[in-house]
């Protein structure tokens, strides 16, 4: 049997996955895990436009950081995540990748990051480079 993955967003749908559930094999040792919908493409390329932007506008304790720092920044940020002690010295946060995290959980992070673009003057580029609308205001 394959492993199907479809959204469940109407009645139909739970029917489907009854159906598949009740022919499984119980003896073939399968699991079944259901899970919040990942982040939309769309949402991958605001996530990375914003960072961008970010990244080009704000100077962070006398240093410019990269989209993929200030994408940990944030990520820590919405996951209230804890920092350890390295082994040659300084901090590392203990990491959660973005990769997986749910549609809400990236409603969190644009929040986060538009609350902080506010109160650092950062002016975000249009919708158009997020591929997902026309110019924003």
């Amino acid at each position: 049997m394959a492993n199907p993955t479809f959204p469940l967003r109407n009645e139909m749908d739970r029917q489907r996955a009854m159906q598949i559930l009740q022919r499984v094999d119980l003896d073939a040792g399968y699991v079944w895990t259901m899970r919040e919908e990942a982040r939309s493409d769309a949402a991958n390329r605001r996530m990375w436009a914003m960072l961008r932007d970010i990244s080009r506008q704000v100077e962070w304790y006398g240093r410019k950081l990269d989209e993929e720092s200030w994408k940990h920044v944030f990520s820590a940020a919405v996951q209230q995540q804890d920092a350890v002690p390295g082994i040659n010295g300084g901090f590392v946060v203990l990491g959660v990748s973005t990769r997986k995290q749910s549609k809400q959980w990236f409603n969190d992070l644009f929040h986060v990051m538009e609350a902080f673009a506010a109160e650092h003057g950062v002016k975000f580029t249009t919708a158009d480079h997020w591929g997902i609308g026309e110019a924003a205001a």
